[in-house]
Formats: C-alpha cells, structure tokens, sequence
C-alpha cells in the first residue's frame, strides 16, 4: 500500500487515519456482497447478528448494540427491526431495568449466522488477513486494540446527553 496522501492543511500524522479509513472501507465493500448474497443481510445486520451470537445467552440491550457498534439509535433501531421482521432476533423488556429492551438472537438467526460465516471468513482473509504475515496480524491487532482501549474508556456513547436522545435501549 502506498503512503496516504494528506491534505496540506492536516498534519502529516493524519495519514493513519486515512489509511484506516481507507482499510475499513475496502474490508467492508468486500464482504458486503458476500453478506448480501449468501445471507440477505446488510453488514449492519451481520454485525449485529454476530455480536449476539458471541455469548452463550445471545442476548444483548440495545444500549449495549448501540454502544458497540458505535450506531445511532434509530439506525439501530431500523436495522433490528429488519432482523426482527426475518424472523432472526425477537425483542423483550428487560427483566433487569424496565427501560431496557432485551435483544436476543432466535434459531433461525443462528441458522442464518451460521450460514454466512464460512463465505465471510474466506472474503475477510482474501481482502485484509491473508495480505499480512502471522508477526504483522498480531501487530496490527495489538495497535488496534491500543487504540479501542483508548476510545472505549471514554463514556460509553449511551451516557452522552442530547436533546431527544434516550438514554437506555
């Protein structure tokens, strides 16, 4: 990959970001057919399918959706409601906080996640795994993680004031 051009007006230490976004674009274009065609789902959607699917209660708030996916409620919103229309996720009031909102991955969506993942694993290694050896994956994940470590200690977006904004999910 070639040097990120920088805009004059930004610092030169600005061509990680664009590189990033550059990275995160492509990843994302290139998996998005793959999603789509062997799954009908958005890349949204398949994140949120496999963020529920990650722990043995596939369940989640939509708080906790919205702050990892670093989403905005009502996009969130629309894009359950989708999975919910499919038949992929159901959601109920939580039994913790009754101003949550519980939602949880149904067995058709695990039928469906578990469809798609093998397609998007060959996709995600021949666009970004497989262009870096063992030493530089391991590289770039522990500097991403320094990075995320970084941006998720700050309050979680959920707990940001605003003007019509909810703040539970």
């Amino acid at each position: 990959m070639s040097a990120p051009t920088v805009p004059p007006a930004l610092p030169p230490e600005f061509g990680v970001y664009f590189s990033l976004l550059e990275v995160s674009s492509l990843v994302q274009h290139g998996v998005a057919r793959q999603l789509r065609d062997d799954g009908g789902l958005s890349f949204t959607q398949f994140q949120i399918l496999a963020i529920l699917g990650e722990d043995a209660s596939r369940r989640s708030t939509m708080t906790a959706l919205a702050d990892r996916l670093v989403h905005s409620r009502s996009g969130l919103t629309y894009q359950v409601d989708r999975l919910e229309q499919a038949g992929l996720v159901v959601r109920e009031p939580s039994s913790d906080d009754e101003r949550s909102v519980n939602v949880i991955l149904t067995a058709e969506g695990v039928a469906r996640l578990e469809r798609v993942l093998p397609g998007h694993i060959e996709v995600v290694r021949a666009v970004l795994v497989d262009a870096l050896d063992p030493t530089d994956r391991e590289e770039l994940s522990r500097l991403l993680g320094l990075v995320s470590a970084v941006m998720r200690a700050q309050p979680p977006r959920s707990a940001a004031g605003g003007a019509g904004r909810n703040a539970r999910g």
